[in-house]
């Protein structure tokens, strides 16, 4: 082999290598490319999953209201009500929010602090032990600073369940329960021209389930128990496994069974699906 044939091999593989060297530079590039979107992926992800995982939001408000000035003598169960459901549903996982004899501001203040944690995920429960009053076609809560002589004072100092209802439906609420243990026969219903006993029936909006302690237009009397009724047998049927409606038709045909007829309390749904209240 001459010098010349030498010089030519020598650049052949050098034009070789430098060739090579790009190619695998091009293929490095390539790869780092294709890499970055699926590690992006993969913490997209990641992150959407643990979204999922961490499950929907859970609220109730619970107010139980006991001694009120018009009575003859102070509720017992309400309050009771309202600390034994509080410590279950906050076992179960729920954030509780629980006022004791509430006036009307205490009423109204505990709803804006719902509304404040209501995202569209929420399933939400407001439960209400005390007397319950129907005027028009609302059925209303009646704070213990309540100030009653005519129907229209029912509807100026009471919270009306319906507003309330509408204050989750606005919010976006996934789920709205309402437990009302609110059917009692009240002081203030001997002073209006014509009055109605019980509560007014209620129609539930979208994906929204009721119940309370009797049918409409209807008054129970409370027994000598720590606990009423109503509140004694949703206890029982508070389960891990168990859906909201299973557990309130459960508890309706309970206390009906109990009380032989006397006391049937009522469900209402317009649930598009069901939820567990179990944590």
């Amino acid at each position: 082999m001459n010098l010349r044939q030498l010089r030519i091999s020598r650049r052949t593989i050098a034009v070789a290598v430098a060739v090579a060297g790009t190619v695998s530079l091009a293929i490095g590039a390539h790869a780092a490319l294709n890499k970055r979107p699926l590690e992006a992926a993969k913490a997209v992800t990641t992150e959407h999953t643990g979204s999922i995982a961490a499950g929907a939001p859970r609220l109730a408000l619970v107010i139980g209201n006991g001694h009120y000035p018009d009575a003859a003598a102070p509720l017992t169960q309400p309050i009771n009500d309202a600390r034994t459901l509080s410590a279950r549903l906050r076992h179960e996982g729920f954030d509780v929010d629980m006022v004791e004899d509430a006036t009307r501001d205490d009423m109204l203040r505990a709803v804006e602090r719902m509304k404040a944690k209501i995202r569209p995920d929420t399933v939400v429960m407001l439960f209400f032990g005390g007397y319950g009053v129907q005027a028009g076609r609302d059925s209303y809560m009646i704070p213990v600073d309540a100030a009653i002589w005519k129907e229209a004072d029912v509807k100026r100092t009471g919270v009306s369940v319906e507003a309330v209802l509408d204050v989750m439906k606005e919010q976006g609420a996934k789920t709205k329960l309402v437990v009302l243990d609110a059917s009692r026969r009240n002081p203030y219903e001997r002073r209006f021209r014509s009055y109605s006993h019980g509560l007014a029936p209620i129609s539930p909006p979208e994906n929204t389930l009721v119940l309370t302690s009797a049918a409409p237009g209807k008054v129970v009397d409370d027994a000598r128990s720590p606990n009423s009724a109503l509140v004694a047998e949703l206890l029982n049927n508070l389960t891990g496994d168990a859906g909201a409606e299973s557990a309130f038709n459960k508890t309706r045909l309970a206390v009906t069974r109990a009380s032989e007829g006397e006391q049937v309390p009522s469900v209402s749904s317009s649930l598009l699906e069901d939820v567990k209240l179990g944590g």
